[in-house]
This record gives structure tokens, sequence and C-alpha cells, in this order.
């Protein structure tokens, strides 16, 4: 599959190929009434990998096992495998396919504006925020022509593989809502693209699946008696970014990054910005990056419907060894 000219475009047109046909971004935690397939993006939602994992009866087949909104406490499926999820996305109109959530928007008010995200109450007094992705179509009326993305594969040239299809939505993010938890342990602004610092709203794709990888990793190594505060070296990154740096020792053209399910990590407890000594050997290097790799081999085992893509890579002159991980949705290593 071949991807397209990704030069970078003027601000006035910076988002005018961004209205195309694809496949919905993932919407995390919506009754859904199809299952989890290739051609279906819309499908890979938590409640139905919960199902899958633990054998037990699917929203779909069932979906008063999520609770009404006036209740406002946010049902154990929305909150992922890994129970620590602190954000449900979709469009508008996936958010408003499921009743409860459809409800719970009526209820309060919400617009689907950043400033005004509806949000329900976890179980442990936490919060989850219900957040409405901006439709790519709408990109360029909703204020986010300054924010320059670049291009995903057209629709003709992802409809072979269903995984390559570009993000029908995003999160917009802005310098106020960018400490906005997606999980107990993540915020938006960790998955932000390197670039542009100074340009807001910005774009953000993240599939929940991820995530919930990412909570669950670290649960590993908490279990394993391993430090577990894991810094995000790398997350989402716009066509255009990516590919300043695609090439042999550089990024793959068709990263997964770009796709909003893959990030790069590296456990860094005591906050100096690199690799924490996993190992115990008294060096950084690429061993403590496979003890990483190890325990996110293990969580792989046990939630198949996380399976991904992992590599542990060592130090170079501009980064320390770090790990690769992804939901791509069958297994990779290199």
């Amino acid at each position: 599959m071949r991807f397209p000219n990704l030069s970078k475009p003027s601000r006035a047109s910076a988002l005018a190929n961004w209205s195309f046909p694809c496949a919905v971004l993932v919407a995390l935690g919506l009754a859904m009434t199809s299952p989890v397939t290739d051609q279906d993006v819309r499908a890979e939602g938590v409640p139905q990998a919960a199902s899958q994992a633990t054998g037990s009866q699917s929203v779909a087949d069932d979906r008063s096992i999520l609770p009404g909104p006036s209740s406002g406490v946010a049902s154990a499926d929305l909150l992922g495998l890994s129970g620590r999820l602190r954000a449900v996305m979709g469009t508008p109109d996936a958010l408003l396919e499921n009743p409860l959530l459809k409800l719970l928007l009526a209820e309060s008010g919400s617009e689907g504006l950043p400033a005004s995200w509806a949000k329900l109450a976890t179980p442990d007094g936490d919060s989850l925020t219900v957040v409405t992705l901006v439709p790519f179509e709408e990109a360029g009326k909703a204020g986010f022509t300054e924010y320059h993305v670049g291009s995903w594969p057209s629709a003709t040239e992802s409809v072979a593989n269903a995984r390559y299809a570009p993000p029908r939505g995003f999160i917009g993010v802005t310098a106020e809502n960018q400490e906005t938890s997606v999980s107990e342990h993540f915020k938006m602004r960790d998955f932000l693209t390197h670039d542009q610092g100074n340009v807001w709203p910005k774009v953000l794709v993240i599939r929940p699946t991820l995530l919930d990888k990412l909570e669950l990793l670290r649960a590993e190594l908490e279990r394993e008696g391993l430090p577990s505060r894991l810094h995000v070296m790398s997350g989402f990154r716009t066509p255009q970014y990516n590919a300043q740096a695609v090439g042999k020792g550089g990024r793959a053209k068709h990263s997964r990054h770009m796709y909003g399910d893959a990030a790069d990590v590296f456990v860094d407890a005591d906050g100096d910005g690199m690799m924490d000594d996993l190992n115990k050997d008294g060096k950084i290097t690429v061993a403590d990056a496979r003890v990483l790799r190890a325990a996110a081999e293990r969580v792989e085992a046990q939630y198949p419907t996380l399976v991904g893509g992992l590599s542990a890579y060592p130090a170079n002159s501009a980064h320390g060894p770090f790990v690769h991980v992804d939901t791509r949705g069958v297994k990779a290593r290199w």
C-alpha cells in the first residue's frame, strides 16, 4: 500500500484534504452490535474486548449492564480491561448511537465542545470524560486550519486493510484541556505530536486499546516489583510529522503512531528522562528495554484482544532505550 505525498500544506489548505470516507475511530465503551473484524473498526471497543477476555456477556447482548446516565456512575465496561480508562471517545454520530450516552449528553447540556464535555463518576470517585471527537470533514470550520497534519492513505488504498483506514475523527486539544485524563496515569498532553508547539488547538488521535494496554503494562510491572511509571516518548504522530524521518533506520512509512494505537515508552520512576535500570546491572542499556518488552509480552498473553507490535530499541545520540507498544490487532515483532 503506497502512501501519498505528505508535503506540508499551506495554512489555508492544511486540512482541505481531510474530508474522505473512512472507518470510524474507536468509540470506546459504546454499546455495539457487531463483533470485532478487520473490516469493522467501529467494533473495536473495550466492552467487547472485555467480553472476549472474561467470557462475560457482551454489551451488544445486554445493554442493561451499563448504568443509565442518571446514576452518575460509569460501568466497569467503560473503564476497560484495566479498570483505569478515564475517557470514552466517539464522533457525535457514534456517541448518539448509544442511547445511554445520548441521554447523558442531553441531560448535561453538552454541545460536544471541549469546555463542556460531559462526565460520569467512576466507582473509586474519579471521573470519566465523554470526549466528542471532531469529524475530520468539519476540521476547517472547527478552527484547526493553523495546525498542519498531512494526509493518511486514501480510502481506495486502505480498503485492502482496514487497520490503515484514516481515522474519522480527532480530539481537539487546547492549552486549557490538555491536562484531561484519558486513563488513570495518562493525560492528553502525553500523546501529542512533538511539533508546532505554539499552535493551538492541536489534533490528537488516540485509541482506547492503547491506553488500556499501557495501564495493564504498568500493573504488570508493579506485580513484578519493578518501578512502573511509564514515560511516553512518542505517542500520536501526524502524517506530515511522521514523514519527516521515514527511511532506513528511521520511522516506518506505515507507522501505527499515525493511527493513535502506538506509543514509544520507557520506565522513568526517578524522573531523570531516561530508562531506569530494570535489570539491576548498574547500567542503562537495551537489556532494560527488553525487561519492559517481556512485561508487555505477558500482558498480551493474558489479554489477546490487545495484541500488537512490540520491539525493544537501544539508545542512540537522541534518546535512551525504549519499547514500542501498539495494538494493531495482529502480533508483530522486529
